[in-house]
């Protein structure tokens, strides 16, 4: 499967207002959002990039592999659980870090196409060949 990179960058720069926001208002229920979206694009059903493609009816110049990019939602998804626990067992440091860690993923993507999580995907698949071997059949 193929993704636009455009909606990629697009659901990140959502993401990261999505993020800066519950950093700002302390909101657990915010984060719950965020993470039910995180789990929504592991399945490939993110509601940020079914938004781009009511928004931007253009077919991209190129695709990428999806996934890398579902692999990225999946690590976002453990930072939002993580946060989650921090914000609902009243563990600041722990809701505050997890959070930042991933608005900070989300900012660079946004911003300058960088994906951390695309980035750990293709390192885990370097170093464990039979991870390799599972994925690609």
């Amino acid at each position: 499967m193929r993704a636009d990179p455009r909606a990629l960058r697009f659901s990140a720069a959502i993401t990261t207002v999505v993020l800066a926001l519950v950093l700002v208002t302390g909101s657990g229920w915010l984060l719950t959002a965020q993470a039910v979206v995180f789990a929504l694009g592991v399945a490939n059903r993110s509601p940020y990039g079914m938004l781009f493609k009511a928004l931007v009816k253009s077919a991209p110049k190129e695709t990428e592999d999806a996934r890398p990019p579902r692999f990225a939602q999946g690590v976002g998804l453990v930072f939002a659980i993580a946060g989650l626990v921090g914000y609902f067992a009243e563990i600041t440091p722990l809701a505050l870090v997890a959070t930042a860690a991933a608005l900070l993923a989300a900012f660079l993507n946004a911003a300058f196409g960088f994906c951390l999580g695309c980035e750990m995907y293709l390192l885990v698949r370097r170093l464990l060949p039979a991870a390799k071997m599972e994925v690609s059949q």
